[in-house]
């Protein structure tokens, strides 16, 4: 019987739509906007200026703090400026702009398609070329990986999960990735194993991908200590918590970090980043996205330059549907609406979705009738309805006590409500509220 995790969970539709096409490297633009937030923790620090000359891999931006990453540029070509620009959140922060000139690339970086399996550099080495390229968790939290493999004293890796369930409806590009760059990423799991020192690793795979789990489990008799375990189908198993109790059966403790359990989970394009980053010296600037949505003339993987406008993504998928009514940044579930196509590709960019103005328009909410849907279907244990009418009424203290930080934002609730209430937004507002009084309180 296929595992999953044990409380909660939910099935919407899958629509993917995409599943199966080949990724297709996208044309450079001539300008591109590259954030200087590309991930969760302190924005990094511009090394560059107007006017510089830089190549393909050229660091731009170092990070600042030890919860950061450094940003290194996607193209060649000259600064145009620093300025803010909007991203996906909606506001706007500091960029770099970058004129497009030709594809030069820093030539530490290896281009070749030669396989480099074997590594004799050091645990700390390894991660200090992690955390010179850049890399961060691609499943869309973005949380430094240098970072998660240090473990706070006290706490000792005993196993590496790799997440490849890519349970979000409509996306793609994990399970592209798999099928096409299998190895680099089995080479790369060795490295994070190498990294924590453990001799272990679990890459979980939802059975709705049968190809990439054939495809994987054959290259994985070549790895020795990694396991290739399918998961059953079951929002949201991406989740950190989730997919640890799925895989090992351990239940993360409220406020607890997944080291806690002796877990170190990464995604499994971000295993893909570190085989590039510490076998071929490449930095994270370019990724996999995935567009799509059911009035999609082409729905595609592409493999996309950070700093590309999202517009150029859509009109190499076919263009603007007539009837689009919102464009989403990631999946249904857990995207966000974004407010212009010309925000720009990040780190975090795994999907761009255009939903029909059909798909797009909410319902009118009704009162709660008490039904507990929510409840059954909530990942963590937590009374959604109960959440929502806290900070509705503004009860941070009821809110606090009943756990409203350990919400991990994934949308079952809001998705299983028959009377249509926006509990995810509301349960969000009282989750950062929450969050800021308890940081003032220890300050």
């Amino acid at each position: 019987m296929l595992r999953t995790f044990r409380i909660g969970g939910i099935h919407p539709p899958e629509n993917k739509l995409s599943a199966g096409k080949k990724i297709t490297a996208l044309a450079t633009p001539k300008q591109v906007i590259i954030p200087l937030s590309q991930h969760i923790g302190a924005p990094a620090q511009a090394v560059v200026k107007k006017g510089d000359l830089v190549k393909v891999g050229t660091l731009l931006a170092k990070a600042g703090g030890f919860v950061s990453a450094n940003i290194h540029s996607s193209v060649s070509g000259k600064v145009n400026k620093i300025d803010n620009a909007l991203d996906a959140s909606g506001y706007k922060r500091p960029a770099i702009y970058i004129d497009v000139d030709g594809d030069e690339w820093e030539e530490t970086i290896d281009r070749s398609d030669t396989l480099v399996k074997e590594c004799s550099l050091s645990p700390k080495e390894i991660v200090d070329k992690i955390a010179a390229a850049g890399v961060v968790g691609l499943g869309g939290a973005t949380f430094p990986t240098q970072v998660k493999l240090m473990p706070p004293p006290g706490n000792k890796a005993e196993i590496v999960i790799i997440n490849a369930v890519e349970c979000e409806p409509y996306l793609t590009s994990d399970h592209s990735l798999m099928l096409e760059k299998g190895e680099e990423i089995l080479v790369g799991v060795t490295l994070l194993m190498k990294a924590v020192n453990v001799n272990k690793a679990v890459i979980g795979i939802e059975n709705n991908k049968p190809d990439a789990i054939a495809h994987m489990s054959g290259l994985a008799k070549n790895y020795p200590g990694i396991e290739i375990m399918p998961l059953k189908v079951q929002y949201p198993q991406g989740g950190e918590k989730q997919l640890i109790d799925a895989v090992i059966r351990r239940q993360v403790k409220s406020g607890a970090l997944p080291i806690s359990a002796g877990a170190v989970v990464q995604n499994v394009g971000t295993a893909f980043a570190v085989y590039e980053a510490v076998q071929k010296n490449k930095p994270l600037f370019e990724r996999v996205v995935t567009v799509t949505g059911k009035a999609v003339t082409t729905p595609s993987n592409f493999l996309v330059r950070m700093g590309t406008p999202i517009s150029c993504l859509i009109e190499a998928a076919g263009g603007m549907p007539e009837n689009t009514g919102k464009i989403i940044g990631g999946g249904p579930m857990m995207g966000k609406a974004l407010i212009s196509d010309e925000v720009p590709v990040c780190k975090g960019s795994s999907g761009i979705l255009l939903l029909t103005k059909e798909e797009s328009v909410r319902k009118p909410m009704r009162d709660c009738i008490r039904c507990a849907k929510c409840v059954n279907a909530c990942p963590m244990g937590l009374n959604p309805t109960l959440l929502m009418t806290a900070t509705e009424f503004q009860n941070w203290e009821l809110a606090e006590k009943n756990f409203i930080t350990d919400c991990i934002e994934c949308g079952s609730c809001s998705y299983t409500c028959p009377a249509n209430r926006p509990l995810l937004d509301q349960i969000r507002l009282g989750k950062g509220k929450v969050m800021g009084i308890i940081r003032s309180r220890k300050s």
